[in-house]
């Protein structure tokens, strides 16, 4: 696509989400779970050969990335 329209760019993202209700330990505990789990080194040559890179975030910073992306389509 880039080579037929000119700056052109696209991109995916996968999360995971809990309803906003849901109690802060068990929102850090998740996060703490799939952060490690997406250390192992297993999980990152297979992230790897699917073409992609995992992210490890905070859940601050899943928010904020998520409002970013939202904001960027906007444009």
């Amino acid at each position: 696509m880039g080579e037929m329209l000119s700056g052109f760019e696209a991109s995916a993202w996968v999360g995971f989400g809990a309803p906003r209700s849901t109690p802060a330990d068990i929102v850090n505990n998740l996060n703490r779970e799939i952060n490690a789990a997406l250390a192992e080194p297993k999980m990152k040559v297979r992230i790897a050969e699917l073409g992609a890179t995992a992210a490890v975030m905070s859940p601050t910073e899943a928010d904020k990335f998520v409002l970013d992306e939202i904001e960027s389509g906007r444009r």
